[in-house]
């Protein structure tokens, strides 16, 4: 049963929005756990910026990249450039092919199914584990960034609702006590297709419900309740996502009977 949620006039998604995540993250302008990394290189500003782009549509699944135009956009050689494409080929972003270039990848069902399978294992244990570690200043942040994604969505702001519900995911995942685990996450959320989710417009009421049922769980500190909430949260938005990918209902396949 999905846990009980109060629902609102306006609405969002994990990405989901009225009008056509966003980051392939939505954009983690830095990283959610706390680091002493270096700054990052033009190779890694490109890439960020890619996935920002591709996440929001701006690059359409399957369109093609050319060099020389990220070269002038991010005035610079064509190096980073190249080193930026590769890293996104390695992470499943973009695609090679002989001849033809370097073009956005498609969604795919099977992988998108595997990053889903590990969302659905880690997410929920972070915010268990952060759920004793919210301050109230934290709850109170949490439910403005709810409110901003509801009236981003409302009014079709795409980019404010995308950084303000990374922010939220984030805000209890930087909590959670551990910063591997938050980096790990973010890694999953960067091969996540945002982009394709955000057009399941149907998808916006429910999933608006699902954050507040986050957060009422987190304002109780009931670890348990918020990770119950979390997994029907990535259920829920996986199956739709599934649907629209394969065109028939999927079942979840964190059932294992069900894969």
């Amino acid at each position: 049963m999905p846990p009980q949620s109060r629902r609102t006039k306006t609405s969002t998604t994990d990405g989901v929005v009225p009008k056509g995540v966003a980051r392939t993250v939505p954009k983690p302008a830095k990283s959610a756990a706390k680091s002493s990394a270096k700054a990052p290189t033009k190779r890694d500003r490109i890439a960020t910026e890619l996935r920002r782009m591709i996440s929001e549509g701006e690059l359409p699944r399957g369109s093609r990249i050319q060099q020389d135009v990220l070269a002038a956009m991010f005035d610079t050689s064509i190096t980073p450039v190249r080193e930026a494409l590769r890293l996104l080929e390695a992470e499943g972003v973009l695609v090679g092919e002989p001849h033809k270039g370097v073009r956005v990848a498609d969604a795919d069902y099977e992988q998108v199914k595997t990053v889903y399978l590990l969302r659905r294992l880690v997410e929920p244990y972070a915010m268990q584990r952060a759920a004793r570690r919210l301050s109230p200043l934290d709850i109170d942040l949490a439910e403005r960034l709810v409110t901003d994604m509801e009236q981003a969505a409302e009014e079709g702001d795409r980019a404010r609702l995308n950084a303000a519900n990374y922010q939220f995911h984030f805000l209890f995942y930087a909590k959670c006590g551990n910063e591997g685990l938050a980096a790990e996450i973010e890694q999953l959320w960067q091969k996540f297709p945002w982009d394709v989710l955000q057009v399941l417009h149907d998808r916006a009421d429910e999933t608006s419900n699902e954050h507040r049922s986050m957060l009422a769980a987190a304002r109780l500190g009931d670890g348990d309740a918020l990770a119950k909430a979390t997994e029907w949260h990535l259920s829920r938005s996986f199956l739709a996502l599934g649907k629209h990918l394969t065109g028939r209902a999927v079942a979840d396949p964190f059932d294992v009977d069900n894969d």
